[in-house]
């Protein structure tokens, strides 16, 4: 997605599709969640994704968290 494309986004969680450097939506809301975390990313923060697991990551420690290169804190 790119900035020009922004719609009016609804209060709701949103649903992706994770590409290779952005995202296409497929339901319109304002986050996502962390698939590490749990905790409520909003779409205009989104940074850190995977593409071949289709799941979006709070920030780098949580996406080297997922690939087990981290321990939690």
């Amino acid at each position: 997605m790119n900035r020009i494309d922004r719609q009016p986004l609804s209060a709701d969680e949103a649903e992706l599709d994770y590409l290779d450097g952005e995202y296409r939506i497929r339901k319109p809301g304002a986050y996502v969640r962390c698939a590490v975390t749990g905790e409520p990313i909003p779409l205009e923060d989104l940074r850190y994704w995977n593409v071949d697991l289709q799941e979006p990551y709070a920030g780098p420690h949580a996406k080297m968290l997922k690939l087990g290169l981290s321990k939690p804190d």
